[in-house]
């Protein structure tokens, strides 16, 4: 379903009365392209590297973040994606994104009838005020099931690249500096962070950023990583599941 909204109310009402606002975030500088193939551009399907692969790589977060298919999805735009999302693919692509498809999936086009067949309730918001982030291309995300709910607040920056601005997730709210790769770790352990420094110092994978956060026994331990992560050291992380929620950007 898709409305229109020209008031510069930023509140979305979902369940339960709660309101989430979008929040103003500072832009932080930092590498985005990392190799000739960033400024090539993904194998997509188009019509636009960062209104249809920048947007389905921002639904790909709320995919990873939510590990699993939620009822109901509301996206917000801002500015330019705002304007043009229809015309360039953006709703379907974000979907796509949500329903774990690859860029170049044939399945792509068709994403939001796919959704819709599996139950799911998607609303696409326009706002009229600027980017709470500072960039055209943005799109806030918030997916929810019966029991939980995630938000990610996301820039296509070109190239079918993408930044991740803000995420909320299991009670915490965190701003990441955005380029990807990004590792988030969630457990009952005060204690992990000496053993996710330890792989990344084994696999030669430098931090450019990290946080901590705790709320109520849990712990989030938050990594910006300067490059990819190797596929043995992937699964070293995720060998870690049976103590913590590992979620790899």
């Amino acid at each position: 379903m898709l409305l229109q909204d020209g008031s510069s109310n930023n509140n979305i009402n979902f369940k339960g009365g709660l309101a989430i606002n979008a929040v103003t975030l500072k832009e932080k500088k930092n590498i985005s392209y990392k190799s000739c193939f960033d400024v090539i551009g993904p194998v997509m399907i188009g019509p636009s590297s960062s209104h249809t692969a920048g947007a389905l790589a921002i639904g790909l977060v709320a995919n990873k973040l939510f590990k699993g298919l939620p009822k109901r999805v509301v996206v917000k735009y801002y500015e330019s994606f705002a304007e043009t999302h229809k015309g360039h693919g953006t709703d379907f692509a974000i979907i796509s994104g949500i329903l774990g498809f690859a860029t170049d999936d044939s399945r792509v086009p068709d994403a939001i009838k796919i959704a819709e067949s599996q139950g799911i309730d998607i609303t696409f918001l326009e706002e009229s005020g600027d980017s709470p982030v500072g960039h055209p291309n943005t799109a806030d995300i918030y997916l929810e099931d019966d029991s939980r709910s995630i938000r990610t607040v996301g820039i296509s920056v070109g190239g079918g690249l993408i930044k991740v601005k803000h995420i909320e997730i299991d009670g915490f709210s965190l701003n990441p500096q955005g380029s990807l790769p990004i590792m988030i770790a969630i457990s009952s352990r005060n204690n992990l962070e000496l053993e996710l420094r330890r792989i990344f110092k084994k696999y030669e994978v430098d931090i450019n950023n990290s946080t901590n956060l705790e709320k109520d026994g849990k712990y989030l331990y938050q990594f910006d990583l300067d490059s990819q992560l190797s596929g043995e050291a992937r699964k070293e992380l995720e060998n870690l599941s049976d103590i913590a929620n590992i979620i790899i950007l």
